[in-house]
């Protein structure tokens, strides 16, 4: 009887047993489920929140760089997309409208694509905008106060077909620091616009068709401290076209057409660096060009037809006395006359230059 009892009672606690891991199992297989769906819903919701043929990371950037993107990816975008890199698309257009699903966007990469103009209220619904690139478009002409609507410290409209600059882009007092205008086709700056720009520190107008600044157009840069004006048609420049950029440390002339500088033109640029006046048509420097530099002032004066006679006494005393200060030294070298063609400036003597025949006939 007793051994009939404790069959009866062990097998209730069997059954108890698996009974409850039954329910333990089923649990599990619930929470898995759950899970799963969870996961699924996660990922779904992640999904719509990248556009299209983009890529998302960290919630705030979107990148787009395929050529079958023709239109601006405006579903999926995040309000809370900080940064927008669009390159090398087949985006011909994009609106306020289109930036107004950004609101909080801060910077904008609009690199090779294949935009050929821009609404007057492009960043209308951006006003937290600070960096705006459009490098590589087929800009040709931009409307009045296209710029004016966000706070813009860094603009780079590189490489387009831009012929004008005007003045109504900028808002007065613009915020500014970083403008490059360069591998357009501009033929002038207006000081109209430069004045709506004092907070100005780096200008890039290389490689464009200037062939004269105004003498007043960089009188409001009081803080640029690098000019690039390389690659351009400039003859001359006037004496007091630097005078108030104090702050200037790099200045790029290479590669124009200039034939004469004014001896006073850098003379209030104590801060000078670095300056590139190679591959221009300048055969002399007048005396006192130079001035007082910094040890640390670097020069290129290569790829110019010097003339090595009594007028370039001043460039080689300041050559043999700063020969740390010059790139590339022993390429500096005279075109003429015949007899001291190709040789190094720096090491003819005053004898060669008619120096001492000069002083001859002055006794």
């Amino acid at each position: 009887m007793y051994s009939t009892l404790y069959k009866a009672k062990s097998s209730s606690i069997t059954e108890g047993v698996l009974l409850c891991l039954q329910c333990l199992k089923m649990n599990l297989w619930l929470l898995l489920t759950f899970t799963v769906l969870a996961e699924c819903r996660y990922q779904k919701r992640g999904a719509q929140s990248c556009p299209d043929l983009c890529s998302c990371s960290s919630g705030a950037e979107v990148v787009c760089s395929l050529s079958s993107l023709t239109h601006f990816p405006t579903e999926g975008l995040s309000p809370n997309t900080t940064r927008l890199f669009m390159q090398s698309t087949n985006l011909s257009t994009v609106t306020a409208s289109h930036l107004s699903v950004v609101p909080l966007l801060d910077i904008l990469q609009l690199y090779h694509n294949n935009l050929r103009s821009l609404p007057s209220d492009l960043l209308k619904g951006v006003p937290h905008l600070n960096r705006l690139d459009l490098t590589g478009n087929q800009l040709v002409h931009l409307p009045p106060n296209v710029f004016s609507h966000a706070s813009l410290c860094s603009l780079v409209l590189k490489n387009n077909m831009i012929e004008e600059v005007d003045a109504d882009w900028f808002s007065i007092n613009s915020s500014l620091t970083w403008l490059d205008l360069s591998r357009n086709r501009i033929t002038g700056i207006p000081s109209a616009l430069l004045l709506k720009l004092p907070h100005l520190q780096n200008l890039d107008l290389s490689h464009n068709n200037l062939q004269e600044l105004q003498p007043d157009a960089l009188k409001n840069l009081h803080h640029l401290e690098t000019l690039n004006l390389a690659g351009n048609r400039l003859i001359s420049l006037k004496p007091t076209t630097f005078t108030h950029n104090l702050k200037l440390s790099q200045l790029f002339l290479q590669e124009n057409q200039l034939q004469n500088l004014p001896a006073t033109l850098l003379q209030r640029l104590q801060h000078l660096e670095l300056l590139l006046l190679n591959q221009n048509q300048l055969q002399y420097l007048p005396s006192g060009f130079m001035g007082e530099r910094k040890s640390s002032f670097q020069v290129i004066l290569t790829g110019n037809p010097w003339v090595c006679d009594e007028n370039m006494e001043f460039l080689r005393k300041w050559l043999t006395g700063h020969p740390q200060n010059v790139i590339f030294l022993e390429e500096v070298t005279c075109a003429g006359p015949e007899a001291l063609k190709h040789r190094q400036v720096v090491s003819l003597t005053d004898s060669e230059l008619g120096l001492l025949k000069s002083d001859k006939i002055a006794n």
